[in-house]
């Protein structure tokens, strides 16, 4: 989750680059910055960027006053974790671990705004809108349930491809950078955007927690940390 305090401004500044980028001589000849066929040529992505135009995006997003947060799961603990429910007749699917994900993202969020507007990356070719807003008002329900407080806001909720919203090129970029400490333990991405990281949520690592290990700046993310576990 990317808050960003003005998305219509975030999305201008990254249409400026990319407009810039793309006049550039020296990525001539590269794939995917062509006009006609290339991933960069119509919106930013990580895996797909150069490492030219990769660091010129993170720069910009280093400017940007983004608050992230993010939950993550391990591959290894959902493998164990659908072999069990196949078991007993039951199968896991990859929406109801997202949609799970989703509601323990937005549980403590929701009562903080007067408003919420949430705009999800859409998933394949069905519209699941339904089920995000069943995900986003579980969310509430849990919150209340827990603290014993009103969370219910005026909240739209939509779905869109990447191409079209800034701020999934802009929560691509911080979830590539994740990602890179936690596959490939390197850390250089992450913390080069550290501040920005407002909370990460690993649900897998019981280690201390059996509700899973809360990152923030209270208790900071390290790669020795990851590298131990």
């Amino acid at each position: 989750m990317a808050l960003l305090p003005d998305p219509e401004e975030a999305g201008k500044a990254l249409e400026d680059l990319r407009t810039e980028l793309l006049a550039d001589p020296y990525f001539k000849g590269v794939p995917s910055m062509q006009p006609a066929s290339g991933k960069t040529a119509r919106y930013f992505h990580a895996k797909d960027d150069v490492p030219e135009v990769r660091r010129e995006v993170f720069r910009l997003l280093r400017s940007m006053a983004a608050k992230v947060q993010v939950v993550i799961r391990h591959k290894t603990a959902l493998i164990d974790f659908a072999r069990r429910l196949l078991s007993s007749g039951e199968r896991l699917t990859a929406h109801d671990v997202y949609d799970d994900m989703v509601a323990r993202l937005f549980r403590n969020l929701l009562h903080k705004a007067d408003e919420n507007r949430i705009t999800f990356a859409r998933r394949g070719k069905r519209d699941r809108s339904s089920a995000l807003a069943e995900a986003i008002d579980r969310a509430r329900r849990n919150f209340e349930r827990k603290w014993h407080r009103p969370s219910k806001r005026p909240t739209t909720i939509r779905s869109q491809f990447a191409s079209r919203c800034a701020g999934f090129q802009i929560i691509d970029y911080y979830l590539w950078a994740l990602q890179r400490m936690f596959e490939r333990h390197e850390d250089r991405y992450f913390e080069f955007l550290r501040p920005h990281y407002r909370l990460v949520i690993d649900l897998d690592d019981k280690r201390n927690h059996e509700h899973g290990e809360y990152y923030s700046d209270h208790n900071p993310l390290e790669l020795r940390r990851i590298e131990a576990f």
